[in-house]
């Protein structure tokens, strides 16, 4: 393309699929992640599991079925408003079960710790991955440590596996979503990614924000035990609600539209994306889900999650069209309507 303007050739970025190394925006939850993770690692790991797109894999037992799922923690700072690197990196494992429909059971964790790294700080970290871990039942029951020379682990890195049981028949993937079903979300959504980045860049808001960081399984099991017939979950984590739901649009072939006025955001963290100039559909969250379910279960799912299980923001946020295309669309609150895309590249690194 030529720039008449200065005469000089301008070359249009290159294509994800045409990049020699790896940028950090392969690890932001977009586009070009879920582009490396479909060109590179399901191609060559060629597993069944992974092509399903879930948030774990799930395996029958002689009896039972399993899920297992597996993530790695590299937040930075590792200690925000609401939590630390060691309570996110179990909650969100337990939450990745959450999402198959298991209940946690074990958990292992691996560390990877910098030379000079303080004593004191492992120890809080330590004691917030026993917290969140008996917030849900689940057991750290296995791990490893890995010491690194200084300068070279941006103090400590966290990776945890987990393992939960199933105790229904549901068979909760993307594949599972049908026409007609209602979303429904169980919170505001942005709170994590506004809370690290008013850290890490020193930001002041007139409210404080807090990372929506928090527990999932025992709401979903609990909405599973009254017999909301739940097709799909996913929680919302890098990339947001935007890219959670873009990726299982794809999954399913299905198009889905969303109200944007039924949508809660909340003021500060509306205001704080303004400023900065994010979307909030595209923050980062780490206690937000969203849930596939029949329009007939809806109502009573949504009152569930409001009264019995103090998610008094929880709403219907939108519906599954019949119309295999793939795409995800937001009817806005004057009424026009335009398409929802994943995040190309990554707003902001290290959020978990």
């Amino acid at each position: 393309m030529r720039d008449d303007n200065d005469n000089k050739m301008v070359q249009c970025p290159t294509p994800v699929q045409q990049h020699v190394n790896i940028t950090i925006a392969h690890g932001g939850g977009g586009s070009q992640m879920h582009q490396l993770i479909e060109d590179l690692f399901i191609k060559i790991f060629d597993s069944e599991e992974l092509k399903r797109a879930h948030d774990g894999a799930v395996f029958n037992g002689q009896k039972k079925r399993f899920a297992f799922t597996t993530d790695s923690f590299v937040v930075s700072p590792l200690f925000f408003p609401g939590g630390n690197i060691g309570s996110l990196a179990v909650l969100g494992t337990v939450n990745d079960l959450a999402m198959c429909g298991a209940r946690p059971l074990y958990i292992s964790a691996g560390f990877i710790i910098e030379e000079g790294f303080s004593v004191e700080m492992l120890n809080q970290i330590t004691h917030s991955m026993k917290i969140a871990a008996d917030k849900t039942n689940a057991k750290i029951v296995t791990g490893d440590t890995k010491i690194v020379e200084h300068g070279k682990g941006d103090g400590v890195y966290i990776n945890t596996s987990g393992i939960g049981i199933m105790d229904h028949e549901l068979d909760i993937s993307p594949t599972s979503i049908e026409p007609g079903d209602s979303i429904i979300i169980n919170r505001d959504i942005g709170r994590h990614g506004i809370a690290i980045m008013s850290v890490r860049e020193g930001l002041q808001f007139e409210t404080s924000i807090e990372s929506d960081i928090a527990p999932l399984a025992n709401s979903i099991i609990a909405l599973i035990e009254n017999d909301i017939r739940i097709r799909c979950l996913r929680d919302l984590t890098r990339g947001g609600l935007a890219s959670a739901l873009t990726e299982l649009a794809g999954s399913s072939r299905l198009h889905f539209v969303l109200e944007e006025r039924s949508i809660p955001v909340s003021s500060a963290v509306n205001n704080a994306c303004e400023i900065l100039g994010l979307d909030p559909l595209q923050v980062a969250n780490e206690g937000t889900f969203i849930l596939f379910a029949p329009q007939s279960d809806a109502e009573k799912a949504l009152n569930i999650l409001r009264n019995d299980l103090n998610w008094p923001e929880a709403s219907k946020i939108g519906r599954v069209v019949d119309d295999e295309n793939g795409l995800v669309t937001l009817v806005t609150v004057l009424g026009a309507e335009r398409i929802i895309t994943m995040p190309a590249g990554e707003q902001l690194p290290r959020i978990c």
